[in-house]
């Protein structure tokens, strides 16, 4: 079995932090970065912590994403939003995008602010809970590119489009729901790779319908 290391929290922080700063992403942005990768590290999300790093160093490096999340405001109401990220960092806009949904929250009642022209943002439920905080009911949603094989069908037609809620109770923590919308996704399996394990019969099948296990093949199988 593949041996875990445990790292001190504030030193992973400083770590991720700098690797942004490295790639040019400014200090503001970097710090979001390395709070969204770290927050789902801290609830257990393996899937998407700081083991996404590189997918995010890889994209700057090859200019898929801008390290300069310059927003774009493309329409505005008092309640709504439409934001153009413009290629840049999807945490960055996710963050921004909530932040504005929070100050019209605060002044109507409602905020809903979409983004588009961005990239992955980490866990959905993050922005989410920055509405709880606030006191609000926090709703985060996003597309992601066809890997599902619709119901009865082989090819991958539908994104894994996680959806996220989050609203204070009157216990010490808040309502949280946080998931994709398939039975899996992509992260899970590229955790179970780096151990070594199986894929759960049941959350992949292949070109003919069969059940796929072999973690590995399964991700190299898949668009990169």
């Amino acid at each position: 079995m593949t041996e875990r290391i445990r790292v001190p929290v504030e030193e992973l922080r400083q770590f991720v932090e700098e690797v942004f700063l490295r790639l040019g992403v400014p200090k503001g942005d970097a710090e979001i970065c390395a709070d969204v990768l770290l927050a789902a590290d801290l609830r257990g999300i393996e899937s998407h912590g700081v083991s996404r790093l590189m997918l995010y160093v890889k994209r700057i490096r090859n200019g898929t994403v801008s390290p300069v999340t310059k927003l774009l405001v493309v329409r505005e109401g008092p309640t709504t939003a439409v934001l153009d990220a413009q290629d840049g960092l999807g945490m960055v806009a996710g963050y921004r995008a909530m932040e504005l949904a929070i100050r019209k929250a605060r002044a109507f009642g409602l905020g809903a602010v979409v983004v588009r022209n961005s990239s992955h943002y980490g866990i959905a439920g993050y922005y989410a809970l920055m509405a709880a905080k606030e006191g609000m009911i926090g709703m985060s949603f996003t597309n992601a590119r066809p890997s599902v094989a619709p119901t009865f069908g082989v090819e991958p037609m539908l994104g894994t489009n996680p959806i996220a809620f989050a609203c204070p109770t009157d216990e010490p923590f808040p309502f949280y729901f946080d998931a994709a919308t398939s039975v899996s996704q992509r992260g899970k399996i590229e955790v179970l790779a780096r151990l070594g394990k199986p894929t759960p019969v049941g959350w992949v099948i292949d070109r003919e319908g069969q059940p796929a296990t072999d973690s590995r093949a399964i991700l190299d199988g898949l668009p990169k």
